[in-house]
This record gives structure tokens, C-alpha cells and sequence, in this order.
């Protein structure tokens, strides 16, 4: 399943001066827990650890931008973002990096998730990818390297949250419901 849902979703074209990777986490928690973390395009923190905060410009359709501050450890300060998709019934997000002082250019990313059977029990099979540029100075190699440490953080964390709350029984406490519109309604 997970190679037919890379093929379908996550497809990236890389150019000469560009890599591009994969990659799949396996959460014990149900679809919609993990899903109510990563559609929050406004709240990214909430599973996130290198965010320590998030602003956004617009009203959450497609087109909207955050500005994220980002934790002291890496190398950059903020990152500015532009929601590229988000599909509720097919459980995807994409986001594509606009700026910021990091060396991270044009790099875009899609995250998907999807339902299945862990131990018997509802689980959430999670695939992010991304294609980004290979900064002067550096291998694709390294670049692969460094990006993928940091999805693998936080899809380490999505899944240490997700299920946290799968455990309590919760789901965030604010409903969030995309409309046909593309608008927000709360």
C-alpha cells in the first residue's frame, strides 16, 4: 500500500540541483486524531518541536501564508510558508516554503495520511515527501540527510502526540471543518 499511496500522492519531479525523498511513519492512533494535527496549518506547533510559534496571513484557503518562528538549534530563525493543499476527504497537505533565512529554497512538501489496522487496533499510516534545492556548498546527499532528520523529528513527535491523545480519548478541543468553499468554519 504504503509504494501505490508514494506513486499516487507524492510524485515530485526533482531537477538536476535538487533531491527529493520520502518517508513513512506508522502511528497507533486513529485517522482522524492524526489528521486533526496535521491539517492545523495555523498551529503547526502543536506537533512540531522546532516551532515555537505561527502567524498566518489570510483566512486558511489555499494561498494562505505563515510566518513560523523557528527554535534555537537550527539553522534559521523563521521560515515563511504557503499552503498549497489541503483535502479534508483525502487527508492531504502541501506546503511549499515562500522565505526565511535558512538555505532551505524552493522546497515543497506533501503530507499524507491514511487509515489502517495496527495490532488489531485503528492506526494511521503517515507519508511525507519533499523536493527541495541542494544549497551551494552542499551534496544532494547531505541535503536528503538534514531534511529527513528533521520530517523524521516530527513525524516521531506527530506520533508521540497523536498518541497521547488517542490514549485520553480526545481529539483537539476546537473543531475544525473544511467546507466545500475552501473556507474555515470553526
Amino acid at each position: 500500500m504504503e509504494a501505490q499511496f508514494i506513486e499516487r500522492y507524492h510524485s515530485h519531479q526533482p531537477s538536476e540541483h535538487q533531491c527529493s525523498s520520502s518517508l513513512v511513519k506508522h502511528i497507533k492512533a486513529p485517522v482522524d486524531i492524526v489528521w486533526s494535527l496535521v491539517r492545523r496549518f495555523d498551529q503547526p506547533q502543536k506537533y512540531k518541536p522546532f516551532i515555537s510559534r505561527c502567524t498566518v496571513k489570510g483566512d486558511l484557503t489555499i494561498g494562505s501564508v505563515r510566518e513560523v518562528n523557528v527554535k534555537s538549534g537550527l539553522p534559521a530563525t523563521t521560515s515563511t510558508e504557503r499552503l498549497e493543499l489541503l483535502d479534508d476527504e483525502e487527508h492531504i497537505l502541501g506546503i511549499r516554503i515562500v522565505g526565511g533565512d535558512h538555505r532551505l529554497k524552493n522546497y515543497s512538501s506533501v503530507i499524507t495520511v491514511h487509515p489502517e489496522t495496527l495490532d488489531g487496533r485503528p492506526g494511521t499510516l503517515v507519508i511525507e515527501s519533499f523536493v527541495v534545492d541542494v544549497p551551494e556548498g552542499n551534496t544532494k546527499e547531505e541535503t536528503c540527510y538534514f531534511v529527513k532528520a528533521l520530517i523524521n523529528c516530527n513525524l516521531k513527535s506527530l506520533a508521540d502526540v497523536s498518541e497521547r491523545m488517542a490514549m485520553q480519548g480526545g481529539v483537539l478541543p476546537v473543531s475544525v471543518t473544511w467546507s466545500s468553499s475552501n473556507q474555515i468554519e470553526t
